[in-house]
């Protein structure tokens, strides 16, 4: 029994309470509740470590540390104590996100160790919705890519990533973790896209994280050359359409603050800013 303020590693049988701690926030928390609800805690099958803060026995914050470092229901004790923990293990992540309070002041203690990032995105609006709009029909021609179209919507995913993020998902392995990582929303039934008659992706997005509560709307991309053309909002309508229906009553999604098109965009589909997330690349 811990019976005193201490972090460790989470083992698979910390899983009910590491759920608890995750259900406290099923919108902020998707990515990591719907990781943990697929692997569990065991660090192979998970992709990384689960780290956990107790105060007087009880666990109260969790930090996920695999490709991204993610704090969740994070204190600022507990913020200190994964600073320090990440700190000695030296980075193995290729970003920090999260909530902005919590990711702040984790990226503030790791800064003068584990900086300069390659960029900082302090601003990142946290916008959800668990209604389809009025006024906008989905796009008839949006719908779920077939398994034997992975040809066809890779190269788009491709474009939208480093158009994204500022670095090809193709570096270093060759493009092994995200094509299977495509694979997988694909296969699953969570990939979704307009493909015109020459075969080439109009309009693509994909849920990429799934809870029986939530569900994170990602990857929305217009091809250059169908950009102003009034596309994003009726795709997007009909992306959020499969979501409520199929994956979750309420769906998320976050927007970089600069991004002004985007934000308009999803207000237009009916959702509303609910927080700020804040991400830090490497």
């Amino acid at each position: 029994m811990l019976t005193q303020t201490t972090s460790r590693v989470l083992e698979p049988s910390d899983l009910d309470a590491a759920l608890a701690v995750l259900d406290r926030e099923p919108v902020a928390n998707a990515f990591v509740t719907a990781r943990v609800k697929v692997a569990g805690l065991d660090p192979w099958r998970l992709g990384g470590e689960m780290w956990g803060w107790y105060e007087d026995g009880m666990l109260t914050s969790l930090c996920y540390a695999g490709a991204n470092l993610v704090p969740v229901c994070a204190t600022p004790r507990a913020v200190r104590a994964f600073a320090d923990r990440a700190r000695r293990a030296g980075r193995r992540c290729s970003s920090i996100v999260g909530p902005a309070g919590p990711t702040s002041e984790l990226w503030r203690l790791l800064e003068p160790h584990w900086g300069p990032a390659r960029e900082v995105r302090a601003r990142q609006p946290l916008m959800i919705t668990d209604h389809m709009p009025e006024d906008i029909q989905p796009d008839p021609y949006v719908r779920r890519v077939r398994k034997d179209e992975m040809d066809t919507i890779m190269p788009a995913c491709v474009a939208m990533f480093t158009e994204e993020v500022g670095v090809s998902p193709m570096a270093g392995d060759g493009g092994l973790l995200y094509q299977a990582r495509v694979a997988e929303l694909v296969g699953s039934g969570r990939s979704f896209a307009r493909i015109d008659g020459s075969g080439n992706v109009v309009f693509k997005a994909e849920i990429g994280a799934a809870t029986a509560q939530a569900c994170q709307i990602q990857g929305v991309w217009v091809a250059p050359e169908y950009r102003g053309k009034g596309l994003a909002a009726p795709g997007m309508a009909a992306v959020l359409r499969y979501a409520l229906a199929d994956i979750a009553p309420i769906a998320s999604l976050y927007v970089n603050d600069f991004n002004t098109a985007a934000r308009a965009t999803y207000r237009r589909v009916g959702f509303e800013e609910v927080g700020e997330f804040m991400s830090i690349l490497f």
